[in-house]
């Protein structure tokens, strides 16, 4: 399974580096992932804050338990649909 080595924060941290005028190319050798990666972080966490960051982090956590339930409750009403139209 897939492991992440930097946290949020350190994202952002380094984010900000490159904002202060570091390359990067320097800051990819530096914290030991590729260009394509700070490019992606970039997308994602470019002008965030650290707090901004931990509120995407619970709002995610939050999006996908509410589709969980969400899916729970579609197949309790297709087996309910069932149930009442005797095909059991």
């Amino acid at each position: 399974m897939k492991r992440n080595r930097h946290t949020e924060e350190q994202i952002i941290s380094i984010l900000k580096a490159n904002e202060r005028g570091v390359s990067i190319a320097e800051l990819a050798r530096q914290n030991g992932v590729t260009e394509q990666t700070l490019y992606r972080w970039k997308a994602k966490y470019s002008g965030m804050e650290v707090s901004e960051a931990k509120r995407l982090r619970e709002l995610e956590a939050e999006n996908a338990r509410l589709k969980k339930l969400l899916a729970e409750s579609a197949l309790d009403n297709a087996a309910l649909k069932e149930i009442i139209s005797g095909k059991w």
